[in-house]
């Protein structure tokens, strides 16, 4: 009997587990267009910094995960040749020319 209850204990907890994992791949994107970033960083890698610097752009989180060199892709032309060999993400802010997006989460195309 005690086992019984620590199976479905277990079963109820499952979908919890997959709500605490933010960082796990998002199927679609919310704010625009998937981007194909070369990099991926946070705020306050040196390259990031320096772009972001550069851009006037200032972050209160220096631990934003962020992409470098970054341009759209479409999910469905992903079979056809417009696929992402780097870090295919999904971004909050694409709004700075493809040289870096901030608020980038991994997609799984």
């Amino acid at each position: 009997m005690a086992f019984s209850r620590v199976i479905t204990l277990a079963i109820a907890a499952t979908p919890l587990l997959a709500v605490a994992t933010p960082l796990e791949a998002r199927q679609t994107c919310s704010t625009g267009a998937v981007q194909c970033c070369q990099q991926t960083t946070t705020a306050n890698s040196a390259s990031a910094a320096a772009i972001l610097g550069l851009l006037g752009v200032v972050l209160q989180d220096l631990n934003v995960p962020v992409g470098l060199t970054c341009s759209p892709i479409s999910v469905v032309g992903v079979g056809s040749g417009d696929a992402c060999s780097a870090n295919a993400v999904c971004c909050e802010d694409n709004s700075h020319g493809g040289l870096i997006s901030i608020g980038c989460l991994p997609v799984s195309l």
